[in-house]
């Protein structure tokens, strides 16, 4: 490599990425720190002062990452914690005043009105499944299939329970839109968990398809206890999606 073109490398932005966990994280973050031209990120990536950052927002729902571009002005090593601090290693990068922040801040107004075509709505559900690779494919499947099925307007977020106890606690704690659960489980079977959710959490209006391979008897315990649709095992992934669909719709 000639001496010119390790130069124009050097120059090269370092991408980073920021996942925040939905979008008051973002928002909160840009109030504190983003808008006044800069932020620190963690990272164990050696940055020297100086290095251009380029540096991707994101978060479940927003349909594009923010990208924008800053400079690394201070550098942190990993350090004991003290007063509140983190102790994490990074670096504080500085945004030019320009264009891009204030592209970033027209974003951040969209990203705060909950701008249909800036962010899209999510869609939270719980899949109960302690066979790991069948909850995967719930998973995969509708993420997959928030651009292909539902044209982008809505992002999933899936959560995972692999026996009824563990469910139950997580319905306690959190709300879901969509409650996908096979009915034979460990610790807990999948009509208790149904049953409590509907009597117990007072989970009434809460969409619960239920699967397994149990057949009539199954199906008959499930809608007993609560479940609003059972699908059969083996299931296609195509059932999931048309189902979770018509509970958009």
């Amino acid at each position: 490599m000639s001496d010119d073109d390790k130069r124009r490398s050097d120059r090269e932005p370092v991408t980073l990425f920021v996942d925040y966990e939905g979008a008051d994280d973002l928002l909160g973050d840009y109030t504190e720190n983003l808008s006044s031209g800069g932020t620190f990120v963690a990272t164990n990536r050696e940055l020297p002062v100086g290095t251009t950052v380029q540096l991707v927002l994101s978060f479940a729902g927003l349909l594009e990452p923010i990208r924008i571009e800053g400079t690394v002005r201070w550098t942190r090593g990993a350090q004991l914690p003290l007063d509140g601090d983190s102790g994490e290693a990074g670096a504080g990068l500085q945004f030019a005043a320009g264009a891009a922040r204030d592209q970033l801040a027209v974003l951040i107004e969209k990203i705060r009105s909950r701008d249909p075509k800036t962010v899209s709505r999510l869609f939270h559900v719980l899949v109960v499944e302690d066979n790991k690779h069948v909850a995967a494919l719930i998973q995969d499947g509708l993420k997959g299939s928030a651009r292909r099925d539902f044209g982008g307007g809505v992002s999933f977020v899936v959560r995972q329970a692999e026996d009824g106890r563990q469910a139950i606690e997580i319905l306690r704690r959190d709300t879901f839109d969509a409650l996908i659960i096979d009915m034979y489980l460990p610790v807990l079977d999948g009509a208790q968990v149904i049953a409590s959710a509907r009597n117990e959490l007072g989970l009434t209006s809460l969409p619960i398809i239920a699967v397994s391979a149990g057949g009539d008897q199954a199906r008959k315990s499930a809608l007993e206890a609560g479940a609003n649709i059972f699908l059969d095992k083996p299931m296609r992934l195509r059932q999931v999606i048309d189902t979770i669909q018509k509970l958009i719709n």
